[in-house]
């Protein structure tokens, strides 16, 4: 059947279509077929939100707070004061408007624990088992913003598989080997075991600390049964993986350089360095003098001996009496050059402050020098010199020649290094010494060059290093370094050199690199396992496969051993005369059980016949115990064993989430002690996150004074004012609000901002839960029966519930906090809610209008407070237990709590939703907003006051409209093409006095001359209710300042 189109007239109020977004409550009826001429509309169907006709009059629709008996006429006529309050349906509920989260978020908390509701949410559920795995954080000090991004995050994760009923087991966990700050000499006072009891009581007071924290953060997981790596259990859990590693052939003991921490007298692994980059070293370019050029060269040679010397660039002076060889590239280009001095007299360069060496001061009769090619035209500029290139050579060439060692007087060979040698800084030739850096170890061990290394346990040079004895390598004893080269006539450059550098974490103190005896774990063994297990590993965001995977492909051989008390033993025994290590099955496996009953304690408290197993007690006098302990690495590396494998739960875990730093950290660690324990990844998924920065994007610094303080953001600070307390869930709203694959930012202002949303947030579920105060799920009306204007609302509910499930699942929590935004704050509140007021209060309390929409909002309160639950689970079980109606499940269970409500199931009815339906409502919206624009003008001209006073006629051309009097008019483009015709004047008739839309109707009706006919037929049908006492309801909503 045709759908005829009306060229002018005032729309029929069959249908009801609001026009103010925010403040005006001002509608206009719309037949759907008035405008199917420009609007592609679905089969016919009615969607309004009050299906009153009056006469034909316009009505109006109030979409602020509805009309109170009390209130009186615009145009100040007096009105018969109260005499219809009772008969408005305004909002009630016991959930207020102010969060009061300092009282009230520790009060749902203690709720949570009095009622063991995790415990009941995890017993009930039955879906498969989901394992986040804790990563350790250190037992070392008072948490940071950090921690909070982190926790809650997991957190998040965790609630929201609890809703998808899954069996959440979290088991939170502590790395509890990291000494607290001490004084070194207060530290030396102290015996092994009086120091390992001083660090076991601050770690076990750290966690008690740290995990009230937790909790406050709103944090759930299994607490009560924490895991810490100072346990027996957990040590002697590690001991394992160490002997399986040990068995497998995996650990040795070498000699090799390592990262050297003088301040803290113990070598490092890579994860317990800081790299500042505002170290300054001290640089020198020398020369080493040739002595032998083996035949095959001796044409690229005979002409310039015995003035020829090797150029060398190093930033590490002191590492010149290690030196063993010098390095180059066998297939670069290097150049003989003759040095010409063009600074004669001046000790300090002009243009820097570099010092110019005795060699280039004094005249040097002749001097030749060897440098790449490529550096000879920066050399002359560095060291202010002429170099004229005599000859060039390959770098293969000048293998086997020989030098004079600078310090020790010795020969020492020219060898051919790899890759690391390149023209990017320096002379192209690496002084190498084998003993104080990895890639000169390789070459050292490829040429069985000696691994040299003069230097102690405290950074200072060893009676080896001769006349340099006793100084401090990185002090006094670089100084003398440069001062012996310089008086040597082998210095031709010092200068400072700003670059990054190796630090010690702990005490923010430079490191070394020195060949000591060691316990290491054989990387190159199972390299190729991890880097097969990485690929099949999920890594979010994907990049983190990359980062991994390049640290791993590189990595050296892992050092395990710590010159530490305090720590899990390496259970490893000495002979007292060879030094030759005693480690084998029996031994390990007797100091496992021994120490899974008393303790690693016992290591240093137990003789050496009682740690042996019971074969080698009459050996005993000749073994002494090691006193070498495990990288922490190590500890928290092993937890895949001591707390997933032991405990029964689910292995590999589902996912593991730490900061973007643990890809040289824990990621790393436990692939590799897994991989090489048991051949596999301990995780299925690794989600890694950014750091936490200021609002302007800088490091936050206690100095600075722009430091976030978890605590505080939650609790408040002493000014109130400056620091008001927000709670957890704002803090929880600020983490899902973040795009974590990167740095992220938070200060005062974006708080703030946090603040407002919650704020705007908790409103909407406020009006949702005042609505339904009289509400029970029998009163629900059926799809079938529903106005369009509701099933659309129910359509967009299901897409935004699937919108928000496909941010959980991607772990993409900063697009449902948009759509939290965009939908549940602006779109639902100042549309559909701003619609649904007249029908709410005013159309009567059990019309079919209101309960249908009612329906909707409990629809609506119903999956949001849970969509939202594992972010803001605060606010969603404030929100539950103020339920007005019992919430009954499927199979008749009654969820008390809103996490045992679980996930919204899909309705498929509400998703679909015919397309010409869905376009239609996009240009109802559209249209609503040039009418907005049109009462907006005729209220700057006052031509009326509120939005209730105007009458808005619609006409589906632009024909010529001269003859209505029509003072305010405007347009909307359809897509089409075609333009609608919007007209403003002063509405007909007269205010009615409950609901304040104009009618011609007001004044007809006897005994109630104030009302529309709308409001007539509602208090005809509830005349006991008019005969009530007037009095405000007890639970009345009071109405916002």
């Amino acid at each position: 059947m045709a759908i005829q189109t009306s060229s002018h007239k005032v729309l029929s109020p069959k249908f009801y279509l609001p026009v103010r977004h925010t403040n005006i409550g001002s509608a206009f009826h719309l037949s759907r077929a008035s405008v199917a001429k420009f609007f592609v509309t679905p089969t016919a169907k009615s969607f309004c939100s009050n299906r009153y006709q009056d006469n034909g009059s316009f009505l109006k629709s109030r979409v602020m707070r509805p009309v109170v008996a009390t209130n009186k006429a615009s145009s100040g006529d007096k009105q018969e004061d109260g005499r219809y309050k009772n008969t408005v349906d305004l909002p009630r509920t016991t959930f207020g408007m102010r969060a009061n989260s300092a009282v009230r978020e520790p009060e749902i908390q203690k709720l949570w624990d009095a009622e063991q509701v995790l415990k009941k949410v995890v017993d009930r559920n039955s879906g498969g088992v989901f394992i986040l795995h804790d990563g350790p954080p250190y037992a070392n000090g008072d948490l940071h913003i950090g921690h909070a991004l982190n926790k809650i995050l997991k957190d998040i994760i965790n609630r929201y598989k609890l809703l998808q009923n899954y069996k959440v087991h979290y088991v939170p966990g502590w790395d509890c080997h990291v000494l607290q700050s001490m004084d070194s000499d207060a530290r030396k006072e102290l015996t092994p075991l009086k120091l390992r009891k001083k660090a076991a009581k601050f770690a076990k007071d750290t966690v008690m600390t740290q995990m009230k924290s937790f909790k406050r953060y709103g944090v759930w997981g299994d607490w009560e049964n924490a895991y810490l790596t100072l346990s027996p259990e957990y040590e002697a859990a590690q001991i394992e993986v160490f002997g399986k590693m040990a068995l497998e052939g995996h650990i040795y003991r070498g000699r090799k350089p390592v990262h050297w921490s003088p301040s803290s007298r113990t070598a490092l692994a890579e994860a317990e360095l800081e790299y500042p980059e505002v170290h300054v070293s001290q640089s020198i370019y020398a020369i080493f003098k040739v002595t032998h050029v083996p035949d095959a060269s001796l044409d690229f040679f005979k002409e310039f001996l015995p003035d020829v010397s090797l150029a060398i660039w190093t930033t590490t002076p002191w590492t010149i009496p290690g030196n063993a060889a010098v390095a180059v590239n066998p297939v670069l280009l290097y150049a003989i050059a003759e040095v010409h001095p063009l600074v004669e007299d001046n000790v300090t360069s002009k243009t820097s402050n570099t010092i110019l060496s005795k060699t280039l001061r004094s005249g040097h009769q002749k001097l030749f020098v060897v440098v790449a090619s490529d550096l000879v035209s920066t050399l002359e500029t560095k060291w202010g010199v002429k170099l004229t290139i005599k000859k060039t050579l390959l770098g293969s060439v000048l293998e086997n020649c020989r030098y004079i060692h600078p310090v020790g007087g010795t020969e020492c060979s020219v060898v051919l290094g790899e890759g690391y040698i390149t023209t990017e800084s320096g002379t192209g030739l690496v002084h190498t010494a084998p003993g104080h850096g990895q890639e000169d170890y390789i070459t050292g061990v490829k040429y069985g060059l000696p691994i040299f290394s003069p230097v102690d346990d405290n950074g200072k040079f060893t009676d080896e290093a001769g006349q340099f004895s006793g100084l401090d390598v990185l002090g006094d004893g670089n100084t003398a370094i440069i001062r012996f080269l310089d008086e040597k006539m082998l210095l031709m450059k010092h200068e400072p050199y700003k670059h990054k550098y190796p630090y010690d974490w702990r005490t923010k103190k430079p490191t070394i690199f020195r060949a000591t005896e060691q316990w290491f774990a054989s990387v190159e063994g199972f390299r190729r396992d991890a880097m097969d297990a990485i690929s099949k590993v999920s890594w979010v965001p994907p990049q983190g496969e990359n980062r991994i995977a390049t640290m791993t492909s590189s990595r050296s051989d892992w050092c395990i051993s710590r010159q530490r008390t305090w720590g899990v033993p390496i259970p490893a025994f000495y002979h007292i005369h060879s030094k030759e290590p005693l480690m084998n099955k029996e031994t390990i496996n007797h100091i496992k059980s021994i120490i899974a009953e008393k303790g690693s304690d016992a290591w240093w408290y137990m003789p050496v016949d009682e740690l042996l197993p019971e074969k080698y007690r009459d050996e005993a006098g000749e073994y002494q115990k090691g006193t070498d302990t495990m990288d922490v690495w190590f500890d928290s590396g092993s937890s895949w064993a001591a707390v997933l494998e032991k405990r029964g739960l689910n292995w590999p875990a589902d996912l593991y989430l730490e900061g973007t730093d643990q890809h040289r950290g824990w990621f790393q660690s436990s692939l590799l002690t897994c991989i090489a324990a048991k051949g596999m990844a301990p995780y299925k998924s690794v989600l890694t996150h950014g750091f936490v920065l200021d609002e302007k994007g800088l490091k936050m610094s206690k100095s600075v004074g722009n430091v976030i303080d978890p605590a505080i953001v939650i609790d408040g600070g002493k000014n109130t004012k400056e620091s008001p307390a927000y709670g957890a869930d704002v803090l929880r709203l600020w983490v899902s609000s973040v795009d974590y694959s990167s740095d992220v930012l938070i200060g005062p202002q974006i708080l703030r901002q946090m603040s407002d949303i919650y704020r705007k947030l908790r409103g909407t579920l406020r009006y949702l839960l005042s609505n339904l105060h009289d509400w029970e799920p029998d009163n629900a009306v059926s799809y079938d029966n529903l106005p369009m204007i509701d099933r659309h609302a129910l359509f967009q509910l299901q897409n935004v519930v699937s919108s928000i499930k496909e941010g959980y699942e991607g772990y993409q929590f900063y697009k449902i906090f948009q759509i939290i935004q965009r939908f549940i704050i602006v779109d639902l509140s100042n549309f559909y809610f701003d619609v649904a007021k007249d029908r709410l209060y005013v159309g009567g309390t059990r019309s079919p209008t209101r309960r249908s929409c009612q329906t909707v909002l409990a629809a609506h309160l119903l999956c949001i407070v849970r969509v939202i639950a594992p972010i803001l689970p605060h606010l969603s079980e404030d929100v539950w237990q103020c339920l007005p109606f019992k919430f009954v499940m499927a199979d008749g269970y009654l969820a008390k709590f809103v996490f045992e409500a679980r996930w919204p199931t899909i309705d498929h009815q509400w998703a679909t939703m015919p397309i010409e339906d869905v376009g239609f409502w996009s240009n109802v919206l559209e249209l609503r907003t040039e009418v907005n624009k049109v009462l907006e003008t005729a209220r700057t001209g006052k031509l009326i006051g509120s939005s209730l006073d105007a009458k808005v006629e619609i006409v589906s051309s632009m024909e010529d409209m001269s003859s209505q009097d029509i003072p305010y008019t405007g347009h909307y483009d359809t897509k089409g093409g075609n333009k609608i015709w919007i007209g403003v004047s002063s509405a007909d008739g007269s205010k009615c006095e409950r609901c304040w839309h104009y009618s011609t109707q007001v004044g007809t009706f006897a005994g109630h001359p104030t009302l529309c006919g709308r409001c007539y037929n509602v208090i005809m049908e509830n005349q006991p209710q008019l005969a009530a006492a007037s009095g405000t309801p007890q639970n009345q909503v009071r109405k916002k300042a």
